[in-house]
């Protein structure tokens, strides 16, 4: 279906432009860690590389309802996309498991390191859970961009525009030097950081050092004291994904209320 169908149609109305397409292994598996702008970047990337390859999407896109609902389920599982679980905890240890599958299989296993679209443009924060896969698979990681896809599919559109995107691949990086590490939580960091900055150096885009979650909900609520509350958060997701299912709901919600408390301190 993607080579015969949706392929030739994108290449035809968007005429994609693809920049270091040899550097994408051609055989074994790899992660593939992009910036992320626009919803449409799960769908021009997998066509637009020669082997296949499936992403981690969030279970919302396969569970509507109706003649849309049909449509976008079977159009995310024509383009590879794995539904997942988001909502943290248990839920974040399957997202994992989910992934090494993947990579045990010798496929090729897309991920956001951002861990949603960008606001804005720029490239924000990355979570650790990248850096945590590529060393319990032992997998290289491809660093990439896509550009301008948030262009002719901006956040809140239904329907693209008629425009031209791009991809930039850059070379693989190689972390066995750090094997058996992904429990420090230091490792995983730097490796998330040393992504990131492949990221930005292959497209330029302004580096924001906070997570694209915080911003989205400082953009939300239209004050400044959630986004700390946020990123306290998010640092908080980063230890449950280091430390798997042992911390509960309640630790976690325990820990939420202190961030909030703290905001409300400083505020």
């Amino acid at each position: 279906m993607k080579y015969v169908v949706v392929g030739p149609i994108v290449r035809a109305v968007f005429r994609p432009w693809v920049v270091g397409a040899r550097n994408i292994p051609t055989q074994g598996s790899a992660i593939l860690a992009s910036n992320h702008l626009s919803v449409s970047d799960s769908v021009f990337l997998p066509l637009m590389i020669d082997r296949s390859v499936s992403f981690l999407a969030k279970s919302d896109y396969f569970t509507g309802k109706g003649i849309k609902g049909w449509a976008t389920r079977n159009f995310m599982k024509w383009t590879g996309q794995i539904p997942i679980d988001r909502s943290g905890g248990k839920a974040s240890e399957a997202s994992l498991n989910t992934g090494l599958k993947v990579l045990g299989r010798g496929d090729l296993l897309g991920i956001y390191p951002e861990g949603t679209r960008s606001p804005d443009g720029k490239l924000y924060r990355g979570r650790t859970g990248l850096a945590r896969m590529a060393l319990e698979a032992g997998v290289p990681v491809v660093p990439l961009v896509m550009v301008d896809t948030e262009k002719i599919m901006p956040i809140g559109r239904r329907l693209p525009r008629v425009g031209r995107i791009g991809i930039v691949i850059g070379e693989p990086l190689d972390f066995s030097r750090f094997a058996g590490m992904e429990g420090d939580r230091f490792i995983l960091r730097s490796i998330t950081d040393e992504i990131m900055v492949a990221l930005q150096a292959l497209g330029e885009q302004e580096y924001d050092d906070v997570y694209a979650s915080a911003v989205k909900d400082r953009i939300a609520a239209t004050g400044a004291p959630e986004v700390v509350a946020t990123e306290a958060r998010g640092l908080v997701d980063d230890a449950k994904a280091l430390l798997g299912p042992e911390i509960s709901r309640t630790e976690r919600e325990i820990f939420y209320s202190i961030a909030d408390q703290a905001v409300g301190r400083s505020s």
